[in-house]
Protein backbone atom coordinates (compact mmCIF):
# COMPACT_ATOMS: atom_id res chain seq x y z
CA UNK A 1 0.00 0.00 0.00
CA UNK A 2 1.39 3.55 -0.99
CA UNK A 3 2.00 5.88 1.98
CA UNK A 4 -0.19 9.25 1.77
CA UNK A 5 2.35 12.20 0.93
CA UNK A 6 2.09 15.88 1.84
CA UNK A 7 3.94 18.79 0.41
CA UNK A 8 5.15 21.13 3.06
CA UNK A 9 6.12 24.69 2.08
CA UNK A 10 7.80 26.48 4.06
CA UNK A 11 9.34 30.58 4.51
CA UNK A 12 10.19 32.90 7.44
CA UNK A 13 9.58 36.65 8.51
CA UNK A 14 11.66 38.66 10.23
CA UNK A 15 14.33 35.91 12.03
CA UNK A 16 16.98 37.96 11.69
CA UNK A 17 18.42 37.72 15.43
CA UNK A 18 18.96 41.63 15.61
CA UNK A 19 16.58 42.74 13.07
CA UNK A 20 14.52 45.15 15.49
CA UNK A 21 11.66 43.36 14.88
CA UNK A 22 10.06 41.46 18.01
CA UNK A 23 8.07 38.73 16.32
CA UNK A 24 9.87 36.45 14.53
CA UNK A 25 7.53 33.85 12.48
CA UNK A 26 8.31 30.39 10.85
CA UNK A 27 5.71 29.67 8.77
CA UNK A 28 4.45 26.95 6.22
CA UNK A 29 1.58 26.14 4.24
CA UNK A 30 0.45 22.09 3.59
CA UNK A 31 -1.02 20.16 1.02
CA UNK A 32 -1.43 17.25 -0.33
CA UNK A 33 0.76 16.01 -2.86
CA UNK A 34 -1.56 14.85 -5.70
CA UNK A 35 -3.62 18.15 -4.80
CA UNK A 36 -0.36 20.50 -5.57
CA UNK A 37 -1.10 20.84 -9.04
CA UNK A 38 -4.64 21.25 -9.01
CA UNK A 39 -3.78 24.50 -6.43
CA UNK A 40 -0.91 25.58 -8.87
CA UNK A 41 -3.45 25.51 -11.31
CA UNK A 42 -6.38 26.95 -9.52
CA UNK A 43 -4.17 30.10 -8.43
CA UNK A 44 -3.18 30.64 -11.55
CA UNK A 45 -6.50 30.78 -13.24
CA UNK A 46 -7.17 33.61 -10.47
CA UNK A 47 -3.91 35.71 -11.66
CA UNK A 48 -4.56 35.28 -14.79
CA UNK A 49 -8.62 36.47 -13.73
CA UNK A 50 -7.31 39.90 -12.03
CA UNK A 51 -4.18 40.28 -14.90
CA UNK A 52 -1.79 40.02 -11.83
CA UNK A 53 1.31 38.54 -13.11
CA UNK A 54 4.48 39.23 -10.63
CA UNK A 55 4.94 37.09 -7.78
CA UNK A 56 2.83 36.43 -4.98
CA UNK A 57 4.34 38.21 -1.99
CA UNK A 58 2.84 39.96 1.02
CA UNK A 59 5.27 43.05 0.22
CA UNK A 60 3.84 43.07 -3.27
CA UNK A 61 -0.02 43.80 -2.11
CA UNK A 62 -1.13 46.81 -2.96
CA UNK A 63 -4.45 48.83 -3.26
CA UNK A 64 -4.65 47.91 -7.05
CA UNK A 65 -4.44 44.52 -6.28
CA UNK A 66 -6.04 44.34 -3.39
CA UNK A 67 -9.17 42.29 -4.91
CA UNK A 68 -7.04 39.10 -5.80
CA UNK A 69 -5.88 38.71 -2.53
CA UNK A 70 -8.73 39.01 -0.90
CA UNK A 71 -9.37 36.34 -3.04
CA UNK A 72 -6.28 34.03 -2.71
CA UNK A 73 -7.51 34.45 0.92
CA UNK A 74 -11.09 33.10 0.00
CA UNK A 75 -9.21 30.46 -1.63
CA UNK A 76 -6.72 29.24 1.02
CA UNK A 77 -9.94 29.04 3.52
CA UNK A 78 -12.03 27.24 1.03
CA UNK A 79 -9.68 24.46 0.16
CA UNK A 80 -7.55 21.79 2.24
CA UNK A 81 -4.11 23.63 2.06
CA UNK A 82 -2.99 24.40 5.35
CA UNK A 83 -1.28 26.62 7.66
CA UNK A 84 0.83 26.93 10.63
CA UNK A 85 3.32 29.10 12.15
CA UNK A 86 5.49 29.29 15.25
CA UNK A 87 5.68 32.69 16.66
CA UNK A 88 8.80 33.52 19.01
CA UNK A 89 9.03 36.89 20.81
CA UNK A 90 12.62 37.39 20.50
CA UNK A 91 12.86 39.50 23.47
CA UNK A 92 12.34 35.98 25.46
CA UNK A 93 15.41 34.04 23.89
CA UNK A 94 18.21 33.40 25.96
CA UNK A 95 21.12 31.60 24.56
CA UNK A 96 23.41 32.18 26.43
CA UNK A 97 21.85 30.01 29.14
CA UNK A 98 20.53 27.49 27.22
CA UNK A 99 25.10 26.98 25.40
CA UNK A 100 23.61 27.72 22.16
CA UNK A 101 23.59 30.03 19.57
CA UNK A 102 21.14 31.65 17.46
CA UNK A 103 21.51 28.97 14.40
CA UNK A 104 21.17 26.39 17.11
CA UNK A 105 17.67 28.22 18.04
CA UNK A 106 16.45 28.63 14.48
CA UNK A 107 16.83 25.14 13.79
CA UNK A 108 14.82 24.54 17.24
CA UNK A 109 11.95 26.39 15.97
CA UNK A 110 12.19 24.86 12.69
CA UNK A 111 11.47 21.88 14.46
CA UNK A 112 8.83 22.67 16.68
CA UNK A 113 7.08 24.39 13.29
CA UNK A 114 7.35 20.52 11.25
CA UNK A 115 7.11 18.04 14.17
CA UNK A 116 3.45 19.19 14.72
CA UNK A 117 0.69 16.38 14.56
CA UNK A 118 2.98 14.20 12.07
CA UNK A 119 1.74 10.69 11.40
CA UNK A 120 3.93 7.58 10.81
CA UNK A 121 1.10 6.11 8.38
CA UNK A 122 2.29 9.81 5.86
CA UNK A 123 5.71 10.98 4.38
CA UNK A 124 6.06 14.48 4.05
CA UNK A 125 8.30 16.22 1.42
CA UNK A 126 8.87 19.91 2.95
CA UNK A 127 10.58 22.63 1.00
CA UNK A 128 12.09 25.76 1.67
CA UNK A 129 12.79 29.26 0.21
CA UNK A 130 16.33 29.59 -0.59
CA UNK A 131 17.35 33.08 1.43
CA UNK A 132 21.39 33.10 1.70
CA UNK A 133 24.37 30.88 0.59
CA UNK A 134 23.79 28.88 3.78
CA UNK A 135 20.75 27.58 2.86
CA UNK A 136 21.72 24.14 1.37
CA UNK A 137 23.66 23.42 4.78
CA UNK A 138 20.66 24.54 6.80
CA UNK A 139 18.47 22.10 4.89
CA UNK A 140 20.62 19.31 5.33
CA UNK A 141 21.14 19.92 8.71
CA UNK A 142 17.01 20.35 8.99
CA UNK A 143 16.56 16.86 7.55
CA UNK A 144 18.86 15.50 9.72
CA UNK A 145 17.20 16.94 13.09
CA UNK A 146 13.27 15.86 12.00
CA UNK A 147 14.59 12.35 10.42
CA UNK A 148 16.26 11.16 13.84
CA UNK A 149 13.17 11.27 15.88
CA UNK A 150 10.57 10.60 12.87
CA UNK A 151 11.70 9.05 9.80
CA UNK A 152 8.95 10.47 7.59
CA UNK A 153 10.84 13.22 5.61
CA UNK A 154 10.86 11.67 2.31
CA UNK A 155 12.57 15.01 1.30
CA UNK A 156 13.70 18.54 2.64
CA UNK A 157 15.14 20.66 -0.05
CA UNK A 158 15.36 24.48 -1.33
CA UNK A 159 13.63 25.58 -3.77
CA UNK A 160 13.47 29.58 -5.25
CA UNK A 161 9.95 31.17 -4.38
CA UNK A 162 9.54 31.64 -8.16
CA UNK A 163 9.71 27.59 -8.91
CA UNK A 164 6.03 27.48 -6.49
CA UNK A 165 2.77 28.93 -6.43
CA UNK A 166 2.29 27.23 -2.96
CA UNK A 167 5.45 28.46 -1.47
CA UNK A 168 4.52 32.17 -2.32
CA UNK A 169 1.19 31.87 -1.03
CA UNK A 170 3.48 30.81 2.52
CA UNK A 171 5.57 34.00 1.75
CA UNK A 172 2.13 35.67 1.91
CA UNK A 173 0.31 34.61 5.09
CA UNK A 174 3.72 34.19 7.04
CA UNK A 175 4.24 38.01 6.41
CA UNK A 176 1.01 38.77 6.77
CA UNK A 177 0.78 37.43 10.28
CA UNK A 178 4.54 39.20 10.76
CA UNK A 179 2.90 42.44 9.44
CA UNK A 180 0.04 42.45 12.29
CA UNK A 181 2.31 41.33 15.37
CA UNK A 182 5.26 43.97 14.38
CA UNK A 183 3.33 46.97 12.73
CA UNK A 184 2.77 49.64 15.45
CA UNK A 185 2.05 52.20 13.07
CA UNK A 186 -0.42 50.50 10.08
CA UNK A 187 -1.25 52.73 7.62
CA UNK A 188 -1.69 50.92 4.20
CA UNK A 189 -5.06 50.14 3.90
CA UNK A 190 -5.21 47.24 1.66
CA UNK A 191 -3.06 45.02 4.08
CA UNK A 192 -4.97 46.03 6.90
CA UNK A 193 -8.03 44.84 5.08
CA UNK A 194 -6.52 41.64 4.41
CA UNK A 195 -5.40 40.93 7.66
CA UNK A 196 -9.02 41.55 8.45
CA UNK A 197 -10.56 38.79 5.93
CA UNK A 198 -7.93 36.05 7.68
CA UNK A 199 -9.61 36.91 10.78
CA UNK A 200 -13.14 36.97 9.75
CA UNK A 201 -12.48 33.59 8.25
CA UNK A 202 -9.82 31.77 10.98
CA UNK A 203 -12.27 33.27 13.70
CA UNK A 204 -9.27 33.84 15.83
CA UNK A 205 -7.56 36.94 16.76
CA UNK A 206 -3.89 36.13 15.03
CA UNK A 207 -2.46 37.48 18.41
CA UNK A 208 -1.92 33.95 20.78
CA UNK A 209 -1.73 30.24 20.00
CA UNK A 210 -4.92 28.89 18.50
CA UNK A 211 -6.54 25.45 20.13
CA UNK A 212 -4.44 22.30 19.31
CA UNK A 213 -7.38 20.68 17.42
CA UNK A 214 -7.12 23.79 14.79
CA UNK A 215 -5.98 22.23 11.84
CA UNK A 216 -6.74 25.01 8.89
CA UNK A 217 -4.73 27.90 10.89
CA UNK A 218 -2.67 26.74 13.77
CA UNK A 219 -0.42 29.27 15.40
CA UNK A 220 1.90 28.11 18.13
CA UNK A 221 3.39 31.05 20.31
CA UNK A 222 5.92 29.40 21.95
CA UNK A 223 6.74 30.47 25.51
CA UNK A 224 10.38 30.12 25.41
CA UNK A 225 12.17 28.43 29.25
Amino acid sequence: MTKKTFNIYCDESCHIENDHKRFMLLGSVSSAFNQVKRHTERIKQLKLKHHYFGEIKWSNVSNSQLQFYKELVDYFFDTDLRFRAVVVDKTTISNKEHNQDFDTFYYKMYYYLLNHNKHSEYTYNVYLDIKDTLSAFKVNKLKEILNIKFGVFRNVQNIRSHESIILQVADFITGALSYHLNNDDKKVIAKMQLIDRIKMHSEQGLMSSSFLTEKKMNLFFIELR
